[in-house]
C-alpha cells in the first residue's frame, strides 16, 4: 500500500487517512452505473484496511439502495461523497480523489469508465 494520503469533505467536518491500493492514483475510474453517472466523481482504489475515518464518522451518511452491496458514505453537512465500498469488490473502497489534499482530478485525464449499467451482480 502507498504511504496515507489525507482526504477531507469541504467543510471539513470529515476527515480519512486513506493508503491507495497498488497503482495508486492510476487505479482512478468513473462508473456509469445510475448513481454514479449523476455523480459524476472519479473514485481511486483502496483496500479495506486502507481507509481509517480520523474525524467526522458520526457526521457521516450512508446511501444505498438495489443489492444493497454498494455502501456510498457522505458527509451530512456539507454533502460531499467521500467514499464508497465497492459492489464490484465488497473488500475496496472507492475513494473521491477530489477529496484528496493536492489531487485535482482533471490531472488524472483520461480516467477509464467502468460499465456499471451492465454489472454481472445485477443479472
Amino acid at each position: 500500500m502507498s504511504a496515507p494520503l489525507r482526504a477531507t469533505c469541504h467543510c471539513g467536518a470529515v476527515e480519512l487517512e486513506v493508503r491507495l491500493a497498488e497503482g495508486g492514483l492510476a487505479t482512478a475510474r468513473r462508473c456509469d452505473c445510475s448513481f454514479c453517472r449523476r455523480r459524476g466523481s472519479v473514485a481511486v482504489s483502496a483496500p479495506q484496511e486502507g481507509l481509517r475515518v480520523v474525524k467526522g464518522a458520526g457526521n457521516l451518511t450512508l446511501y444505498q439502495w438495489g443489492t444493497r452491496t454498494a455502501q456510498h458514505w457522505f458527509c451530512r453537512t456539507c454533502g460531499i461523497y467521500t467514499h464508497h465500498r465497492r459492489r464490484s469488490n465488497p473488500q475496496e473502497y472507492g475513494v473521491n480523489a477530489a477529496c484528496l489534499d493536492g489531487v485535482n482530478p482533471r490531472d488524472l485525464d483520461p480516467v477509464p469508465w467502468t460499465d456499471g449499467v451492465n454489472h454481472s451482480s445485477d443479472r
